[in-house]
């Protein structure tokens, strides 16, 4: 199979995916092993890092999510490392949990996390909508657009936090 057949299959099988909004989340607490299971299933379509005890572990020491309650995690920490574990590969862990609380302030953490997802699932939707056929010259203009992309929302993002970063008051 050519790169150009393969780029256009992974696009269209990435575009179908759904990330689960909060209500889809587990109601109830679960322990590390499950939360692990839960997250890589969720995650592993996309192709992301593999989450692990040890990274949910140093999330916790670093603060970026709270401490398990009883060794076992809710619906918020659940959440928190979904966002995380997509964020992570662009951001550091501290202006990851800036963000979140930044973003939080202003909604609630569900309504944050459901307007995230929708974000998120409708980017990979556009994923698919493309009407110029992929050639081998144009893919990899595609990947050094990607990568500029990649480098001015990092910028963007990082001005957007030095704006807003001021005194968090949850709503």
């Amino acid at each position: 199979m050519n790169d150009q057949k393969q780029y256009e299959q992974w696009k269209n099988k990435i575009s179908t995916i759904e990330l689960p909004h909060w209500n889809e989340l587990p109601k109830f607490d679960l322990y590390m092993d499950q939360v692990v299971a839960l997250i890589n299933g969720i995650l592993g379509p996309l192709g992301v890092e593999t989450i692990t005890a040890s990274m949910i572990n140093n999330y916790v020491k670093n603060k970026a999510i709270m401490a398990p309650n009883k060794k076992k995690y809710q619906t918020m920490q659940i959440a928190d490392i979904i966002l995380i574990n997509l964020l992570k590969p662009t951001f550091s862990l501290g202006m990851i949990r800036e963000g979140i609380d930044q973003i939080t302030a202003n909604k609630y953490p569900q309504q944050a996390y459901d307007d995230f997802i929708d974000r998120f699932t409708n980017s990979l939707r556009k994923l698919k909508k493309t009407d110029e056929p992929v050639t081998a010259e144009n893919l990899s203009d595609e990947l050094s657009q990607v990568a500029v992309d990649a480098i001015i929302n990092r910028i963007k993002t990082q001005k957007i936090l030095e704006i807003i970063n001021k005194p968090i008051q949850k709503v």
